[in-house]
């Protein structure tokens, strides 16, 4: 029996896990393939390569050339599978990763038609699947996960492989992690020790990227308008005009981006930013802060930005306003301000744009009395990069702790929408649009209850769900039952824990006997699938698919005509006109020759609606064939803001709001979800559920509330001082013309007609007179989506 090697454990010291730092051995890399790309890699003779399938159903390829050129198998010690018909694919296919290996191979000279590929994990290929070779010559190894685009209503999604190398001569020690490559060719490239500062100058338009190596360390950043110092003025960024000016605790990538001077000046524009934790409240490190705690002497970050400066002919100051990036602050109940660990993760950065000519100073902070360095201070790398370079905007996201950082993505409607706006905002990982140019939340909303309007949904997470257990796992995760579902079926659903807290909320849509896919808000939930199908041990795949299908929705009382002109479908599926709700059908645009979709008589408004789903690539052809029949008719496109009115009047639940993993369906309003009754197999949380739904202690209702005042969420609910509940989601309702919340409310108190207050200005010194009522407030028969308009 061969054992797989483990290769990444989670860090911890004494009771201490810190997930999000994941512990390789000594001497080992981790290298992501993306499911449809490849990495090149540089290979010494005895290392030691590993390809970890994490998904199953996903082969891989390798390819090994030596320094003169040559390929074999025998040099990884493999079995010769051909020509490289997956590498090659792979790079003719132009995604980024296959942009970097063809200049890998450009610049060595290697020819890919006189190559031999190495293929691993055939069909049927298990989640966890390794294999594993030694390289017997130096050389360039090219790992690819071959895979094309995966059509609306098929299943064969690629998805990412992980390679690992253990090298062979590893050097001495343990070491540190050395810094990721740079973004592109840099101007300039320094490391900055702990209890070190540097400055430098930049030119306008360049880009700085401050970079945390090792992970949960501190770096302050000061930058001066070099055409003020010159005229002798010191005019730096200033952290409260910045704050006043954003609106926010510190900038970030979008539109509310800039620093700013004490003169509302800006001088840098944040670009990228994977950690999305900063500090811009206290100061860099003093000498004062130290000798307080004790520790008089302590070197700081304020002494050595003086020390570093004063060739600028900067003033010294006891201590330096600055930004501090990868600082974690937080403000507590009574006002006061607290630090912990950062919460960077090695290679870590933020990318900053110069808006003019600047003197900066980086530091690596050498904290190592309290957590602002996690109790170990390490270095910060600095670099800079040349204003011809093109760095799209990206907030950093990740899947789970212990996922890589994504950054943030377009949607394949992206371009179709920014026709329309430029107000995008960061939702799970994508960019999408809050509202429109010349229209504005208010005027997309009536468009969706008069008429139609169209919206990009395709941040939704997609698993597909498939093998001989499919079903079985499906109806252990999931609180609908899956026996009842026919083919060509969607249902909505929750997805919860052993103790009844809700995962998600989501649709599966059955795509055949054994088929399923799972749509829903978050990828907790996927991760979840495919962990109880590994746990469990049944026989069954889970692969993430939302980047191979992303989808818009149309709704509102012109949507079925909209749709009904443009898409034919096959004698065996249902017409756009035959489609009932909660059904979908397989459609082609156009004839039977026209691009694929799948159409679901799904949506999230209220209204009469479809959802319409596609491949990226084929995104902006079935954006652009629907608004060319639907602008006419006054469709038009909305955003998130109009959507929050929309769902909050129909009573759509949204997680983070409605409910959370301390919530049960029952408590966010969606009881409806669990058939106790008529479900007879068990379920993940079906006892708890059972016990939650005896002794209901919490329930979702309705509030109308006077006055023109829209309360936040968190808001508290009142009778007298007692606290008995709390509001979820609030808004001045445009069609009712009133004020309207949803609210978790004690079921003591919770029969509609019952008269609370919501509290403001800590919940005792500003109440808002409310009136519980049943919801959704707004059509609450679901005629409108029926299609039954008056």
């Amino acid at each position: 029996m061969t054992v797989k090697p483990v290769f990444e454990t989670p860090y911890e010291r004494h009771g201490v896990l810190t997930p999000g730092l994941p512990i390789l051995p000594h001497g080992t890399e981790r290298h992501p393939v993306p499911g449809g790309g490849s990495r090149a890699v540089q290979i010494s003779a005895g290392d030691e390569i590993s390809l970890l399938n994490r998904e199953g159903l996903q082969p891989g390829e390798l390819v090994f050339f030596a320094p003169d050129g040559s390929s074999s198998a025998a040099m990884i010690d493999g079995t010769s599978a051909g020509r490289p018909e997956g590498v090659m694919a792979v790079l003719s296919a132009g995604n980024p990763s296959a942009r970097k290996v063809r200049r890998a191979l450009e610049a060595a000279g290697f020819d890919l038609t006189r190559a031999e590929a190495v293929r691993v994990f055939a069909d049927g290929s298990r989640p966890g699947d390794m294999v594993t070779f030694t390289a017997t010559r130096d050389g360039l190894l090219i790992a690819a996960a071959p895979g094309g685009p995966m059509a609306p209503d098929a299943q064969n999604a690629p998805t990412e492989l992980i390679l690992y190398i253990r090298r062979a001569d590893p050097g001495q020690g343990k070491g540190r992690l050395l810094p990721p490559d740079p973004l592109a060719r840099t101007l300039l490239d320094i490391n900055i020790q702990p209890g070190n500062a540097q400055s430098y100058e930049v030119k306008k338009g360049q880009y700085i990227q401050i970079l945390d190596v090792q992970g949960r360390e501190c770096s302050d950043f000061q930058a001066f308008s070099l055409r003020a110092l010159d005229r002798g003025l010191e005019r730096e960024i200033d952290p409260t005009t910045t704050r006043s000016l954003m609106g926010s605790l510190y900038p970030q990538p979008g539109i509310f981006s800039k620093y700013w001077t004490v003169d509302q000046e800006p001088l840098v524009e944040i670009v990228q930013d994977t950690c999305g934790r900063h500090d811009t409240f206290g100061l860099a490190c003093t000498a004062r802060y130290y000798e307080d705690l004790g520790y008089p002497g302590h070197v700081n970050c304020s002494a050595n930005i003086n020390a570093d400066l004063a060739r600028y002919d900067v003033r010294p100051r006891a201590g330096w306003p600055a930004i501090n990036f990868f600082f974690n602050t937080m403000l507590d109940d009574a006002n006061a301000l607290g630090m912990d660990d950062p919460w960077s993760r090695p290679g870590d950065y933020v990318l900053l744009r110069a808006l003019s000519d600047l003197v900066c100073v980086s530091t690596a902070c050498p904290c190592d009395v309290d957590p602002a360095n996690g109790w170990n201070p390490t270095d910060i790398q600095v670099r800079t990069y040349g204003a011809g370079e093109e760095f799209s905007r990206s907030v950093g996201y990740r899947k789970s702790a212990e996922a890589d950082v994504e950054d943030t993505r377009k949607t394949g409607f992206h371009d179709c929408f920014a026709r329309h706006t430029r107000d995008f905002v960061e939702y799970n990982g994508y960019w999408l649009p809050n509202t429109m140019t010349n229209h504005g939340a208010i005027a997309e909303y009536w468009a969706c209850r008069e008429k139609a309007a169209v919206m990009d949904l395709s941040p939704l997470r997609k698993y597909e769900v498939t093998g001989p257990d499919a079903e079985e796992l499906m109806q252990l995760c999931v609180t609908r039952n899956m026996k009842k579902l026919s083919v060509g079926q969607v249902v909505y659903t929750a997805m919860c824990y052993e103790h009844g807290g809700m995962i998600d909320d989501g649709t599966v849509f059955r795509l055949g006997e054994t088929n399923f896919r799972w749509i829903g808000g978050n990828d907790t939930s996927g991760l979840w699938l495919r962990e109880q199908a590994e746990k469990r041990g049944l026989n069954a795949w889970v692969r993430a698919s939302t980047d191979q299908l992303h989808n818009i929705a149309v709704q509102g009382p012109l949507s079925r005509e909209i749709l009904a002109e443009l898409f034919w479908t096959p004698p065996t599926q249902a017409t756009v006109e035959e489609l009932e709700w909660f059904r979908f059908t397989i459609a082609r645009l156009g004839d039977f020759a026209g691009t694929a979709v799948v159409i679901s008589r799904t949506g999230y408004s209220g209204e009469l609606g479809y959802e319409v789903f596609c491949h990226p690539k084929d995104a902006p052809e079935i954006f652009d064939a629907i608004w060319k029949v639907g602008a006419p008719e006054g469709m038009v496109p909305l955003g998130l803001a109009a959507l929050d009115m929309l769902r909050i009047e129909a009573g759509l639940i949204f997680a983070g709001m409605e409910f959370c993993d301390q919530t049960d369906p029952f408590e966010a309003g969606i009881g409806f979800a669990v058939p106790l009754k008529s479900k007879n197999d068990d379920f993940i949380g079906r006892a708890a559920l059972e016990d939650r739904k005896a002794h209901p202690r919490r329930k979702l209702v309705g509030l109308d509330i006077e006055g023109g005042i829209v309360p936040g969420t968190g808001d508290c609910i009142r009778i007298g001082k007692a606290q008995v509940g709390e509001i979820t989601s609030a808004v001045k309702s445009p069609i009712l013309g009133r004020t309207i919340a949803l609210a978790r409310l004690d079921v003591t108190h919770a029969e509609p007609g019952t008269a609370v207050e919501v509290g403001q200005l800590d919940g005792q010194q500003k109440r808002l007179r409310a009136t519980v009522t049943t919801f959704p407030h707004f059509d609450p028969g679901k005629e409108r989506v029926k299609g039954n308009y008056a």
